[in-house]
C-alpha cells in the first residue's frame, strides 16, 4: 500500500451543497447561500431520462457558479459507461473536483485518474486540475478505505456514503452501524493527508436542525472538516460548526503568545490556565489559528 507524503493543499469545504443539475430553482437558491462549496448533481438527482439534459447543464451552472466566487465539484454516475459521459461533460476550468460515487478500490481511482488526465489535455488545463472526491458505498470500498484515500495524487477527500453503505451492509444508518466506518474514515483520510468529509448519520435527516447539529458537533470532535448538505439549512449550522469558535480562536492565540515567552525562557512545558502545555497542545493551538485563517480567506475571495 502506498501512504501519501506530499505536502497537498487543501480547500476550505465545511459545507458542498447538492444541486441537482436540472433544477433552475435549486440553482438559483444555492447562489443565495453561503455554502463553501456547490456540487451539481448528475447522479441520485436525475432521473435516467434526465441524464442528458442534466450534462447539457454542467457547463453553464459551473461557469456561473465559479463567477460568482464558488468552489464547484460535480457528483457523477457509475458504471463505466455513464461515467465518461459525465467526465466529457464535466472537465472544465470552472469544476475544482469530482465525487466520484461507489469507489471500489485504488485502482479504480487510479483509471479514473488516467481519463481525467486524456481530457484535461484535450482541454489545455493542467494535469492535476480535476481533484477527486472518493465516496466509500459499499462494503467491497470499506475494505480498502487506506488503499483508496491514499491511491492518487487528485483525491482531496473521502467521505463514507451511509444510505447506500447500509443498504450494502444490510444495516440501519444510525449511529451504531455508521460509527465504526465513519471514525475508520477519518483515520484513513488523514494518513492519506486528504480532507475527512461527513458526519455519523444520514444526510437525508435535515428537517430536525438541532438533531442535525448535534450531529455536526460531534463530528468535528472526531475529526471531520466538512460535510455534504443536501438542503440550503444546514449550510450555515456545518460552516458554523466546522470553524473553530471564536473563543477558542483566542485562546490558541494567548496560548501560543505565552508558549513563545516559555521558550524564551528555556521551558519547553509550562502551566496555562490550569493546564499544563507541550507541544502537542501547542501544535493543536496552531491548527485552530491555520484553520481560522483559511477560512477568513475564502470568506475575503468569496466576497
Amino acid at each position: 500500500m502506498h501512504v501519501s507524503t506530499d505536502v497537498r493543499e487543501l480547500p476550505v469545504w465545511r459545507s458542498i451543497l447538492f444541486v441537482p443539475a436540472v433544477s433552475d430553482r435549486f440553482v438559483e437558491s444555492a447562489l443565495k447561500g453561503p455554502a463553501d462549496a456547490l456540487q451539481i448533481d448528475l447522479e441520485d438527482s436525475v432521473g435516467p431520462a434526465q441524464k442528458d439534459e442534466a450534462r447539457a447543464r454542467v457547463a453553464a451552472i459551473a461557469d456561473r457558479f465559479a463567477a460568482a466566487g464558488r468552489d464547484v465539484t460535480v457528483r457523477v454516475n457509475r458504471p463505466w459507461r455513464m461515467l465518461v459521459r459525465d467526465l466529457e461533460a464535466t472537465v472544465r476550468g470552472s469544476v475544482k473536483a469530482i465525487a466520484m460515487p461507489k469507489v471500489p478500490d485504488a485502482s479504480f481511482v487510479r483509471e479514473l485518474a488516467e481519463v481525467l488526465a486524456g481530457l484535461e489535455r484535450e482541454r489545455g488545463l493542467p494535469v492535476g486540475h480535476t481533484r477527486i472526491i472518493t465516496m466509500i458505498e459499499d462494503a467491497q470500498g470499506l475494505a480498502q478505505l487506506d488503499d483508496i484515500a491514499a491511491a492518487h495524487s487528485r483525491v482531496v477527500g473521502q467521505i463514507i456514503g451511509g444510505e447506500d453503505l447500509a443498504a450494502s451492509l444490510g444495516s440501519t444508518v444510525d449511529d451504531d452501524a455508521m460509527y465504526v466506518p465513519n471514525v475508520q474514515n477519518v483515520r484513513a483520510a488523514r494518513r492519506a493527508g486528504v480532507l475527512p468529509i461527513g458526519f455519523i448519520g444520514s444526510v437525508a435527516d435535515y428537517r430536525d436542525p438541532d438533531a442535525f447539529r448535534a450531529r455536526i458537533v460531534r463530528a468535528r470532535r472526531l475529526g471531520f472538516e466538512g460535510a455534504f448538505c443536501i438542503h440550503p439549512s444546514q449550510v450555515v449550522i456545518c460552516n458554523t460548526c466546522f470553524a473553530p469558535d471564536p473563543a477558542e480562536v483566542v485562546a490558541a492565540r494567548e496560548m501560543l503568545e505565552a508558549f513563545e515567552r516559555e521558550v524564551g525562557a528555556g521551558r519547553a512545558a509550562f502551566e496555562w490556565k490550569g493546564r499544563m502545555v507541550d507541544l502537542p497542545i501547542v501544535e493543536r493551538a496552531r491548527t485552530v489559528l491555520r484553520r481560522q485563517q483559511a477560512i477568513d480567506a475564502k470568506t475575503a475571495r468569496a466576497a
